[in-house]
């Protein structure tokens, strides 16, 4: 009994004795590699301050430059400033870059402590790519968030962004030179293959006092997603703007970020854009021109499919599909398969395909014949446009130059098609923001040089609809009718029969009208007060901390009906229904509508803007309007105030809570 005690005891001292010496080299083994690791091995990494060199508040310029070092160095890593761009800095704060680095194995060759080598330490090398990721980036203002009119200075430059451009500029000088927008493209766009050989493509650009910050995303989507093999030139044309210090800021900017393929010229004097483009296409060099806007973003391999089908067709003008960027919000979004056409007062419309043109899947990555073009955007041959024409030079400023072209393409020997598998965003504004420098109406003027060169006795439908155009001078056409003759060009009833059949003549009895509408596509239409919506979310708007919710002044059915605070009840003027385009709906019948200083009830027009409402899907969250730049604001926390549109403050009368429903 005693010897077993004296076994126990024995062991037991032995255990004690080995687990100290245990724990004792587990404790020395991770102090060894503590202090190593803190020693030799950043294991994370905090992004530094940076500077944004981006005029006029763009984000474009990233540099690795900290207070004016010429290097960023850590443990595990070495930044080399690679920018000598001088504008002046803005300070963002970045995103911390906590991650533990990997580090690849000793590169031969290469001295284990040799810190010539700013990628090498003790050995070992770090990740290229990991380097690249870790990268300092800057915060971006949300995208719903660019748009609001904090300051009084947000609200001065949206205002005079809208009078000089007709677009919203306090959006556009917040977003992203390089910023990401969707893929538009129908799938099978993405199975497409091209031609190896392709044509060189210069890309011509005109602009009268465009904003400088559209202008510059303009150029940067082009070279981002054009291939360089194919993007010969860009060509800028300044037509003579007047506003203070946009060329030579152009003229610095593109010298500091763009390789020569990026030029800039200026007319002497006011041109207009129809004569503008002849002098452009007159410096060009690449065998395709490609005419762009000004205040457009290109798609993905939005050139490879217009350069495919010139290399078939020298005669072909390949026209890209007009994707549409808002002009309140910059929200880019798909347009429909539509072609171009026209009507009798020689105006240019959108209309439906003919019947049976998209009849299966593989038809929506087609060409597709079309009557006329916008005129904006288009691709052609170089010899081609300088053998039928170019231009009309004797058209002022702006207007019935794309229907002079279309017209003459297609009578004399070409062809217009829309190419489904290349995108082009452009901001549709409401108005042009200039017009002729002497106050011309050119529109008219050059419709009557349209008339009277190109559409034989139909011009007299054209007159019949402007009488008053009759006797307004439009300038000599001697010219362009010897064109017509050298060209051996189809008579205008040709066109009509051959390319555009389906356009009605005011002569057209009433079977034959029907003949023609029947030939194209019906349009899809359900009435605005029964259109089927997709609600993601109903709710009360309560102004936080009070017991007020914002109601219809006068019934649910009342378009025009103001807002106003009254006391929370469940009742039909006060359930707000949330749709997937961002519309806040009355009682499923009526938008709430920013278009005016105090909010109202409007007929849902589905195309977002005034009627797109956002916020952070949580209490005391503001509910602004993009459009409009401001948030939905309280007069007064009482029953009965009215509702209105005011700066996105800090003010308690601009927060609500979203009460489920």
């Amino acid at each position: 009994m005693g010897m077993a005690m004296v076994t126990r005891y024995n062991s037991f001292l032995l255990g004690i004795v080995f687990a100290s010496i245990t724990w004792a080299v587990i404790l020395y083994l991770y102090s060894v590699i503590t202090q190593d690791s803190s020693t030799k091995l950043a294991t994370t990494s905090k992004a530094p301050f940076i500077n944004v060199h981006t005029p006029d508040n763009s984000e474009n310029f990233i540099d690795s430059d900290l207070q004016n070092q010429e290097a960023i160095t850590s443990d595990a890593f070495f930044l080399k400033s690679s920018s000598s761009k001088k504008y002046n800095p803005k300070l963002y704060n970045t995103v911390i870059n906590d991650v533990i680095i990997p580090l690849q194995s000793r590169a031969e060759g290469k001295s284990a402590h040799s810190l010539k080598n700013a990628y090498y330490w003790n050995g070992y090398k770090n990740s290229n790519d990991l380097i690249n990721k870790l990268q300092p980036k800057t915060l971006k203002p949300d995208i719903n968030e660019v748009g609001m009119i904090k300051t009084a200075e947000d609200q001065v430059l949206r205002s005079e962004g809208y009078k000089v451009h007709a677009f919203n500029v306090l959006v556009s000088h917040k977003l992203s030179y390089h910023r990401d927008i969707p893929d538009t493209r129908h799938h099978l766009c993405k199975k497409q293959k091209y031609p190896s050989q392709l044509p060189s493509a210069s890309v011509v650009i005109c602009f009268y006092n465009e904003d400088y910050d559209t202008l510059l995303r303009t150029i940067h989507s082009i070279v981002d997603r054009t291939p360089d093999s194919l993007l010969h030139e860009i060509i800028l044309v300044d037509d003579n703007s007047d506003i203070d210090g946009l060329r030579s800021s152009l003229e610095a900017y593109i010298a500091a970020n763009f390789t020569l393929k990026v030029t800039l010229h200026a007319t002497t004097r006011r041109e207009g854009l129809i004569r503008a483009r002849m002098f452009g296409a007159k410096k060009a060099t690449g065998l395709v021109l490609v005419f762009l806007d000004s205040h457009i973003e290109v798609n993905c391999d939005w050139l490879q499919p217009l350069l495919a089908r010139i290399a078939a067709s020298r005669s072909t003008v390949s026209v890209p599909i007009i994707d549409i960027i808002n002009s309140d919000t910059f929200d880019y979004s798909s347009s429909p398969l539509v072609r171009g056409g026209f009507n009798w007062g020689l105006h240019f419309k959108w209309e439906n395909l003919p019947v049976g043109t998209l009849a299966i899947e593989e038809d929506f990555v087609k060409p597709i014949r079309t009557p006329t073009m916008a005129g904006g955007l288009f691709a052609i041959d170089k010899s081609y446009f300088d053998e039928i024409g170019e231009y009309d030079s004797g058209m002022n400023i702006w207007g019935g130059e794309n229907l002079e072209l279309s017209f003459r393409v297609w009578m004399c020997g070409g062809k217009l098609e829309l190419i489904p598998c290349s995108r082009v965003g452009h901001v549709f504004r409401r108005r042009r923001p200039y017009g002729s420098p002497m106050g011309e109406d050119t529109m008219t003027r050059n419709s009557l040089r349209v008339a009277n060169v190109w559409m034989d006795e139909y011009k007299d439908y054209f007159l019949k609809l402007r009488p008053d155009a009759r006797n307004m001078p439009y300038g000599d056409i001697g010219e362009r009718k010897r064109l017509r003759e050298r060209l051996k060009c189809h008579s205008f009833k040709w066109y009509l029969d051959n390319v555009y059949p389906e356009l009605t003549l005011p002569t057209d009895n009433e079977q034959r009208l029907k003949k023609k509408w029947e030939a194209l596509e019906p349009q899809k239409y359900q009435p605005w007060h029964s259109r089927r919506r997709n609600y993601i979310s109903q709710f009360q708007l309560r102004l936080s901390n009070t017991s007020l919710c914002l109601t219809s002044e006068k019934d649910v059915k009342t378009k025009g009906s103001l807002l106003i605070l009254k006391s929370c009840m469940r009742m039909k003027n006060q359930i707000w229904f949330e749709t997937d385009r961002s519309e806040l709906i009355l009682a499923t019948l009526l938008c709430l509508d920013a278009s005016e200083k105090f909010p109202k009830l409007g007929k849902c027009h589905e195309m977002g803007g005034d009627q797109e409402w956002k916020h952070k899907g949580s209490n005391e969250t503001p509910v602004y309007n993009m459009a409009a730049g401001t948030c939905l604001t309280a007069q007064k926390a009482v029953s009965g105030e009215y509702a209105a549109m005011e700066l996105c403050s800090s003010s308690s009368l601009n927060k609500w809570d979203l009460i489920a429903t």
